[in-house]
Parts: C-alpha cells; sequence; structure tokens
C-alpha cells in the first residue's frame, strides 16, 4: 500500500529551524521526523512512499541520495574505511519525490500527486511530523470493515486549553477549561480510498471542504487512539521528543524489537 507524505511546508512554527532546513528534516535523535514516520510505515510493510515536496525540496532530496546507513544501523569497520553493515534502513523502499509547489496547501499537494496513485484501490497518507506506537494493521482493518471512503486517527490533546467566548467591545462572555480527556483531534494518519480525488476541488485545503462533503455522506471516520501520540508542530514540542529520545523512552519506534532480533541473530 502506498503512503502520500505530505512535506512540502514552510514550518512557520518551527522559526529556530525553518530558515534553513525544512521541518521534516529536523532531527529526532540521529535522524529527521519524516524518516522516524517513513520508518514506522516501512516496519508494517508499506515500504512505497511519495513524498509531496515544497520547500526546501533540494535538501529532502539529497539527504536520501546520500543517505548514510551506518548512521542508525549496527556496523563493523575493518582496515579503517571497509564497513560491514548488519541490517540496513532505505535499501528496498521506493520513494517518488514530487514537486507539489512551494506555497500550496495540503489539498493542492495531493492533487498535484493523484497520478502517481494509479492502480491504487486503497492509500495512506500523513502529516510528517507526528509519531504514534499505533499498531497500523489494526488500523487498516477497522477501515475495510467499515468499508468508508476516508479515515483518519484521532487523538487527545497534550495540552489542556481555555476556550474563550468574546462579545461586543471585546469583553469576555464565557471562559472555559477545557480538559484534554474531554476533547479529540485530528492526528492525521489518513487512509483514503481513490474516490476521495473526487471531493477535492481546486485550492480547497484537505480537512475543510473535501472533508465536508463526506461528512455530509457519511464517508468520514474517525480511529480514537488514546496511545502514544506525539507531533513536532513547534520547539517546545521538539524539545519534548528529543527528551524522551535522550532517555531512551521512544514508543513510536516499533521497528526497534525486530532490529535487535535481526542483530542478534
Amino acid at each position: 500500500m502506498k503512503v502520500v507524505l505530505f512535506c512540502g511546508g514552510l514550518g512557520t512554527r518551527m522559526r529556530d529551524y525553518s530558515e534553513s532546513i525544512p521541518k521534516p528534516m529536523v532531527n529526532i535523535g540521529y535522524r529527521p521526523i519524516l524518516w522516524h514516520v517513513m520508518k514506522y510505515y516501512a516496519h508494517y510493510g508499506h515500504k512505497d512512499f511519495i513524498l509531496c515536496l515544497g520547500y526546501k525540496a533540494d535538501l529532502i532530496k539529497s539527504y536520501f541520495l546520500n543517505y548514510n546507513e551506518w548512521l542508525s544501523n549496527n556496523f563493523t569497520l575493518s582496515g579503517g574505511s571497509k564497513i560491514q553493515l548488519f541490517n540496513h534502513d532505505i535499501q528496498d523502499w521506493n520513494i517518488t519525490f514530487v514537486d507539489t509547489g512551494l506555497t500550496a496547501n495540503i489539498g493542492q499537494r495531493f492533487k498535484a500527486v493523484e497520478e502517481y496513485l494509479e492502480g491504487e484501490e486503497v492509500f495512506l497518507a500523513n502529516y510528517s511530523d507526528g509519531l504514534t506506537d499505533l499498531h497500523l494493521p489494526t488500523y487498516i482493518d477497522n477501515f475495510y470493515r467499515r468499508d468508508k471512503i476516508g479515515s483518519f486517527l484521532c487523538v487527545r490533546p497534550s495540552q489542556s486549553f481555555h476556550l474563550v467566548d468574546i462579545g461586543e467591545n471585546d469583553l469576555v462572555q464565557d471562559l472555559k477549561d477545557v480538559k484534554q480527556r474531554e476533547i479529540w483531534i485530528n492526528g492525521g494518519y489518513f487512509i483514503f480510498k481513490k474516490d476521495i480525488f473526487k471531493y477535492i476541488n481546486y485550492g480547497e485545503e484537505l480537512v475543510l471542504e473535501p472533508f465536508q462533503r463526506l461528512i455530509a455522506q457519511e464517508q468520514l471516520i474517525a480511529y480514537k487512539y488514546t496511545g502514544f501520540f506525539g507531533v513536532m508542530d513547534t520547539f517546545k514540542e521538539k524539545q519534548v521528543l528529543d527528551d524522551m529520545y535522550t532517555q531512551g523512552h521512544r514508543p513510536w519506534e516499533v521497528w526497534r524489537d525486530k532490529q535487535l532480533e535481526v542483530s542478534n541473530a
């Protein structure tokens, strides 16, 4: 099953990094968060990727064209230069790089890669800044059972919020504390049938008008998940993921146990 990844945005809320590299290329540990997302899908057998590129697309292309396997794999160095790798990351990945525009929104980027999904009845799609330990096969099975056009992961927000009702002259009418347990938010990790493209008109954002059309026809479902989900949309959120990585608490690395088994074989 092919995986469409949206990785062309400007990442303005990560300005400390976005002036030099695109947000998907910001590292968590030794690898960019984009790699972590792709590694997650590859672990479950989905290794055919379509990258929707835009801002600083050349850096993403260069990263994979000059990929260093030894950074994240065990190896033996002999003779000062000969490297024997014990396992690999991307040698069996198929990656299609598509320029989808510098300022395009997600809906436009999605439409731009429609031709590369020819023959795919069902496919996966995602933002490139969210990590999870979701058991993907279970999620996909649920999608097939429900037989709808679209599904997305529904998660709890990482913080509580104060919703403000403002009246005339900026007078506050109400102030409500909304806790995590009270609301669900879109976490990405989409599954779509090819019919999704019939619902997207030119210039539309994916989760706005197209999703409203799906909702009206009862063709969009949410998959509630209360396990680990972490997003890197801001510098603070990056720090949280960095701390987790440094402490060895990396629930999104669902491939880790399998990798250890290969290394110890």
